[in-house]
């Protein structure tokens, strides 16, 4: 049962991946064109997920939309990944004084919830695709952080590390070796759940208008331009709101079984 829930996840991000990669192979209509004589049509043969307010084709905005959902996703959580090593890696081999100061900071920060400190992030910078994607990362970051200085903490004084410094093998050569790979695969792992949650993060920053700006086919800005007619074009903001819950669910269940994984193989 894990093994095809696995697998399912897998295939859902696949195609996803497709969509955001090679949008106009899936879409069928442009995803811009308006059409105010097919404006709120019902899902059909020739619109699949039906139409909105502009008689925009909504099946081809949500597979355009996947690349910019999925784009921000990936890349705060990528930057978050890269600044959590090099801030979390500082913080577990640094003087006390230092790992206790950039600590206390990340406790801080870790104490809000990741979407009101992207919301803080937001308010200051400005709306904006650029500007949600920096948010995202910086409320991303402190959990990467945590885990790599706890990572880092365990492996410096593992008995390999240890043998390579008696050895002669200098310091920074034996973190670089020895230490920085294991860091990066227990971030790497906690990334693949992550993306999911930048993904949620973002696209609830676009839907209170603070992302990409209409007519731009993404999926929080399309959650939002549906809510007031969905008592009698529900499609318009569902079809959106069930991919990204696809997304994330899909993202979270490859996450959590790789984490299952590199737990079972240390244990």
């Amino acid at each position: 049962m894990r093994r095809a829930l696995l697998w399912i996840a897998v295939a859902a991000l696949l195609v996803i991946g497709f969509a955001a990669l090679l949008p106009g192979v899936l879409a069928t209509h442009d995803p811009l064109q308006t059409d105010v004589r097919s404006a709120l049509l019902p899902p059909s043969a020739e619109h699949l997920f039906g139409t909105d307010q502009s008689g925009r084709d909504v099946y081809s905005r949500v597979v355009f939309g996947a690349g910019r959902s999925l784009g921000i996703g990936l890349l705060a959580t990528g930057i978050a990944l890269l600044a959590g090593l090099l801030i979390g890696s500082l913080a577990g081999v640094a003087p006390r004084a230092v790992d206790v100061s950039l600590m206390r900071v990340n406790d801080v920060l870790m104490a809000f919830p990741e979407f009101l400190v992207a919301l803080v992030v937001v308010a200051v910078l400005g709306p904006g695709p650029v500007n949600i994607a920096i948010a995202v990362t910086i409320a991303a970051v402190p959990v990467y952080i945590r885990l790599a200085r706890v990572q880092t903490r365990t492996l410096r004084v593992a008995e390999h590390v240890e043998a390579a410094r008696i050895l002669g093998v200098p310091r920074l050569r034996a973190f670089r070796r020895h230490v920085a790979p294991g860091v990066l695969g227990a971030l790497s792992v906690l990334a693949t759940i992550g993306i999911g949650s930048s993904i949620l993060a973002a696209a609830g920053l676009s839907f209170l208008g603070l992302g990409p700006s209409e007519p731009t086919p993404e999926w929080g800005l399309m959650l939002a331009g549906g809510r007031n007619v969905l008592g009698r074009a529900w499609w318009i903001s569902v079809f959106p709101g069930i991919a990204i819950t696809v997304t994330v669910i899909a993202a979270t269940v490859v996450g959590r079984m790789l984490r299952a994984g590199a737990d079972g193989g240390r244990s």
